[in-house]
C-alpha cells in the first residue's frame, strides 16, 4: 500500500501542481489541493498566534521595564548615604548615654530615696520617745497638783494655828465633813439639821459643781450602795416651790433627777443620792422622812 504518513514535526510537503501531473496516479489530483490548501491556512494562523504572542511579550516587558524604573527611582530616594549611617550611629550614641545617665539618675534617686526613709524612721521613733515623755510629764504635772491642792486645804489650819476636823469627820477645801456611813442611824431633815449643829456645823450646802461631784463621789467611792438619800440643807418649806439653803440664799444651780422636783405629797426638802452620774443625783422628799444626812462645819482651832 502507499505510504500517506505526515513528515515528522507534524508540517505537511508542499506539492506544486505540476509534480502531481506527472506521477503515475493521476486521479489523486483533487484530494491532494485540498492537502495543500488545508497546510498554508494552518500555516497562517500560526504566523497570526505568533504575532500576538510578541506583541503581548513586548508589552510585558515594557510593563516590567517601567516598574523597575519606578523601584529604582524608590531604592534612589530612600537610598543611605554614609553621611546618613554616621549621623544615625551618632544618634544612637547619644541615646544610650541618655540612657546610661536616666539609670544612673534613677539610682541616685533610689539611695535618696531609702536615706529619706530612714530618716523618717528615726523621726517617727523620736516623736514616740517624746510622746511618751510628754504624757510622763502630763501625770507628773496631775499628781502634783492634786498634791498641791491637798496641802493648799491644810494652809488655813496651819496659818491659824493647828485646827482640825473632830474625830469622825474628814477634812476637803477647809472644810470639814461628816458622813454617817457606818452608822445605822436615820433622820428626818430637822434631825439632821439638829445633829449638825449640835457639832458646831449643819447640813452641806452643795452650791458648785465640784462640790456636787466630790460630795456625790465620795458616796460612791466609800461603798455607800443603799437607794437612800442623804439630806442636804435645801428646802423650799417656807415658799412652796422657792427652793433655799438653810443661810436663805436662792438655789442658783441644781442637779435633779428627771421630772425632779415635783412636789409629790408635799415633798419639800432635798436629798443627794450616790448616782455615778453626778449632774442627775437630787430628789425631793418628805422631810419627816428619815434617811442619813450630811454635814459640814468650818475648822476647829485647837486649845
Amino acid at each position: 500500500m502507499e505510504d500517506r504518513r505526515e513528515p515528522p514535526g507534524g508540517f505537511k510537503t508542499l506539492i506544486c501542481e505540476e509534480d502531481l501531473h506527472d506521477e503515475e496516479h493521476p486521479p489523486r489530483h483533487q484530494s491532494n489541493w485540498h492537502y495543500v490548501s488545508m497546510f498554508t491556512v494552518s500555516n497562517g494562523r500560526w504566523y497570526r498566534l505568533a504575532a500576538v504572542s510578541l506583541a503581548l511579550l513586548a508589552a510585558v516587558l515594557l510593563i516590567l521595564d517601567i516598574g523597575l524604573g519606578v523601584h529604582y527611582n524608590k531604592l534612589t530616594d530612600t537610598h543611605l548615604t554614609l553621611d546618613d549611617t554616621k549621623r544615625i550611629s551618632k544618634e544612637l550614641a547619644d541615646l544610650q548615654d541618655t540612657y546610661k545617665a536616666a539609670v544612673e539618675t534613677m539610682k541616685d534617686a533610689r539611695k535618696q530615696l531609702d536615706s529619706e526613709t530612714s530618716r523618717q524612721t528615726q523621726t517617727n521613733w523620736e516623736l514616740e520617745y517624746q510622746t511618751k515623755r510628754s504624757n510622763d510629764y502630763k501625770s507628773q504635772i496631775e499628781t502634783i497638783t492634786k498634791e498641791i491642792e491637798t496641802m493648799r486645804s491644810h494652809l488655813p489650819m496651819i496659818s491659824d494655828g493647828c485646827k482640825h476636823c473632830p474625830a469622825g469627820w474628814i477634812l476637803m477645801n477647809s472644810v470639814c465633813y461628816y458622813f454617817p456611813l457606818k452608822s445605822d442611824q436615820v433622820k428626818n431633815w430637822k434631825e439632821s439639821r439638829d445633829f449638825c449643829q449640835l457639832q458646831g456645823g449643819d447640813l452641806i450646802i452643795i452650791n458648785s459643781q465640784d462640790k456636787e461631784n466630790f460630795t456625790v463621789n465620795f458616796l460612791i467611792n466609800h461603798k455607800s450602795k443603799s437607794s437612800m438619800g442623804f439630806w442636804i440643807g435645801l428646802s423650799d418649806l417656807h415658799e412652796e416651790g422657792t427652793w433655799k439653803w438653810w443661810d436663805g440664799t436662792f438655789l442658783n444651780e441644781g442637779y435633779w433627777l428627771d421630772g425632779e422636783p415635783n412636789d409629790f405629797h408635799g415633798e419639800d426638802c432635798a436629798a443627794v443620792y450616790p448616782i455615778e452620774n453626778f449632774f442627775k443625783a437630787w430628789n425631793d422628799a418628805e422631810c419627816g422622812r428619815r434617811m442619813k444626812w450630811i454635814c459640814e462645819k468650818a475648822l476647829t482651832t485647837m486649845s
